[in-house]
């Protein structure tokens, strides 16, 4: 979960994904309700509802133009909406904070295996997708397939958040997304160094996190991420390499 959202961060911040990636992790809400409501892994729902709606936006926004984040802001109100109607008080809180439970076996083979495909991912196609950012009509003119490369982005994008859904919950795994990535862009002197310095940002934030949770009995998925925020506030200090 670490890696896969400290190398997924940079590239979403180059998208200008940013401020898209809270909403994201909103359109899991309604398939966690129905998971619970029907009694099945939570996972399975939130998995569900996460990449019908990663196609829902970029459908939209192929037919539309509209940019991502504004076809993502509209699903999210639509997700928000409906998953606060459907969920149970009871698990509310759960399902938006995340759960201190361990996962099974099973569940952590899963993740391990869907991480490994989204750092493959990234890596091979970390070219193609720079070049799409900084000049489209160069990609296109290069053979780039940028519709295919949106989808594909935005499906590894959802399943980066589906990770780590257990423990930050909803409202919380887009912030370990971005906020390690922002301290690597703050300290970073290339995009390389930025990639590195947020996949390190990550994976001190989660074990920091989830040392202080279990020692002082805190809400894992809070713990974590006021953690990476503590770390992103001390990168502030220190300048910035020319």
């Amino acid at each position: 979960m670490a890696i896969t959202a400290g190398l997924m961060g940079p590239f979403a911040i180059m998208r200008k994904m940013a401020l898209a990636s809270d909403p994201i992790s909103h359109i899991a809400l309604p398939g966690l309700a129905f998971a619970l409501i029907l009694g099945i892994n939570p996972t399975i729902g939130a998995a569900a509802t996460l990449f019908l709606g990663a196609f829902i936006v970029w459908g939209l926004e192929k037919q539309t133009g509209i940019s991502t984040e504004a076809m993502i802001g509209i699903v999210f109100s639509v997700s928000l909406a409906l998953g606060s109607l459907l969920t149970e008080e009871e698990h509310l809180l759960e399902v938006l904070l995340g759960s201190n439970e361990d996962v099974g076996v099973n569940q952590a083979i899963f993740g391990i295996a869907v991480a490994i495909v989204i750092v493959l991912f990234l890596l091979k196609m970390r070219e193609r997708l720079i070049l799409s950012i900084l000049s489209p009509e160069l990609a296109r003119t290069s053979g780039v397939r940028i519709n295919r490369l949106n989808l594909m982005f935005i499906i590894a994008f959802v399943a980066t958040i589906l990770l780590g859904i257990h423990f930050l919950g909803v409202l919380l795994m887009g912030s370990l997304i971005i906020i390690p990535a922002a301290v690597g862009k703050n300290l970073g002197r290339s995009f390389k160094e930025m990639v590195l310095v947020s996949i390190g940002i990550s994976i001190v934030s989660v074990i920091l996190g989830l040392g202080i949770s279990a020692y002082f009995g805190f809400i894992t998925g809070p713990t974590i991420i006021l953690t990476a925020a503590a770390i992103f506030l001390i990168s502030l200090f220190k300048k910035r390499p020319e």
